[in-house]
């Protein structure tokens, strides 16, 4: 089906290709959203940041870094809410709040780093996914249904879990964000854990170099 008027556009806008100094090699750009509230003391960072080292020693990436920590995100209160209701129906998409969503859109891979908060992740990642859920940039609607809008092919998400939450329905995390990305039209997602970090049972260290081997592999075939 042909993709009608803005729909067009944002996708001749996101399906530009990145090119780096030398030669002109086309680069894959990722999008490295940080929500590791511990900052440098977080175990998910640590596996994360291993992550990203794996891929900027192939010198096919260009990371950008968003840390949610530093941004001033909002929730959607009455307010806020009812000003992007305004805006959309004006058709603004470039309004400024919606920077978010642009930049997400437009990434080639996407890499989520967060811990494992009260069987999810911290409530500061999903206020940035909703900041991300605009109809006519992450997705758009019509009579068939929904359809994801994202140039992203892949989206891994890296998590450090006090216990050994895979396979457990309590686990909500990676299962919530793996919907997200289908919502979003990113065909594969993978995510990496770190479990049992806080059990006592096995060495911390041991359990870190488990996870990052499995992240080396997922690097790979990013």
């Amino acid at each position: 089906m042909k993709k009608r008027g803005k729909y067009a556009i944002l996708e001749k806008i996101y399906r530009k290709k990145n090119f780096c100094a030398k030669g002109g090699r086309s680069m894959k750009k990722v999008l490295f959203v940080d929500c590791c509230i511990r900052r440098e003391a977080s175990r998910s960072k640590e596996l994360a940041e291993y992550f990203i080292q794996k891929l900027e020693e192939t010198g096919a990436y260009e990371i950008e870094r968003l840390c949610l920590m530093d941004e001033n995100l909002s929730y959607f209160s009455d307010g806020f809410f009812l000003q992007r209701e305004a805006l959309l129906a004006e058709g603004k998409f470039d309004h400024p709040r919606f920077r978010y969503a642009h930049r997400f859109a437009a990434a080639d891979k996407i890499v989520i780093a967060a811990p494992f908060w009260d069987l999810s992740f911290p409530a500061l990642l999903k206020v940035y996914i909703e900041n991300l859920c605009v109809d006519g940039i992450t997705f758009h609607s019509d009579e068939t249904g929904l359809h994801g809008l994202c140039k992203a092919d892949h989206m891994v998400f890296l998590t450090a879990r006090g216990g050994i939450y895979t396979d457990s329905p309590m686990e909500q995390g990676a299962r919530y964000l793996e919907q997200m990305a289908a919502f979003f039209g990113i065909a594969k997602f993978d995510c990496v854990a770190a479990e049992g970090l806080d059990i006592g049972a096995w060495p911390v260290v041991e359990l870190m170099e488990q996870a990052k081997e499995k992240a080396a592999e997922v690097a790979k075939a990013f």
